[in-house]
């Protein structure tokens, strides 16, 4: 049986039922009303508003300076949308990192202003402390490990992580220590195929990947990779579902003809 059209809201216990039962998780990012309505509508399982706001959105080099404030209206639009999936937040760079008091008070804010379900992090040993703290008052938590964009700037680089048996082992670890310590699910962004299936195979939690193969229990997209609106971002991982950046475009050369040509509007388009 498949639980994808039966159950009416989609909650971390029905992530769970669905990895015991081999089914796998569609996750996709969103950032507006209009968008997650579609999505949700057309059965999608999971929705992050991902800190990628900062990017396709805001047009920002990295996911960095998005804020707080950004992130809550960007989830409470996408709240008012959705009737079934599950919505979860990324928590934005600075809001978490280093003072796990100020973690909760993130995390408590964008749960009580947006009425999302729950939130995500980036990181793992290194932020246990919030992650505790955050998951102690009732959110709950999804982790993220592998390439974790909020830390750029100590990678120095987008490229594949993980590759290297000291990093694999310590990805193994913070994954063990993430669902040890009360997060419902772990994305893994970037890494070889085959430790996000010895991740998925290890953990009872659902394993969601991006870049991680096809042996972890879910995938998730960005939303403008996945439909074509972005058009310089060729990663491996990507598969395009639609070209949206030049069909926009060309219905955008056409209106404009037609304005300039005065076919727009016509008879029947005017009162």
């Amino acid at each position: 049986m498949s639980i994808h059209k039966e159950v009416k809201r989609v909650t971390s216990h029905t992530l769970q039922w669905m990895k015991q039962n081999g089914e796998k998780i569609s996750m996709l990012t969103a950032y507006d009303y209009s968008m997650a309505r579609i999505f949700d509508d057309a059965g999608i399982d999971v929705l992050l508003v991902g800190d990628s706001a900062s990017n396709v959105m805001a047009g920002h080099e990295t996911t960095l300076p998005i804020t707080l404030d950004q992130m809550i209206y960007h989830a409470s639009s996408v709240v008012r949308a959705i009737k079934r999936c599950m919505i979860v937040v990324d928590l934005p760079f600075g809001s978490y990192q280093g003072n796990s008091k100020e973690a909760l008070n993130s995390a408590i804010r964008i749960m009580k202003e947006t009425g999302a379900h729950a939130i995500k992090l980036e990181g793992g040993e290194e932020v246990l402390e919030s992650i505790k703290r955050i998951i102690s008052a009732g959110v709950p938590v999804m982790g993220h490990l592998g390439l974790t964009p909020q830390s750029i700037n100590k990678f120095g680089t987008y490229s594949v992580r993980a590759k290297e048996e000291v990093e694999a082992e310590a990805l193994i670890r913070n994954a063990h220590l993430l669902e040890d310590n009360g997060c419902f699910s772990v994305v893994l962004e970037k890494i070889p195929a085959t430790l996000g299936g010895k991740v998925a195979g290890e953990l009872k939690i659902p394993v969601i990947g991006i870049g991680a193969g096809m042996h972890v229990d879910g995938q998730v997209l960005v939303m403008h990779d996945m439909l074509g609106i972005t058009k310089d971002f060729s990663p491996r991982f990507l598969r395009r579902y639609l070209n949206l950046y030049d069909q926009i475009k060309l219905a955008t050369e056409q209106y404009i003809g037609d304005v300039k040509s005065k076919d727009f509007p016509n008879e029947k388009e005017q009162y």
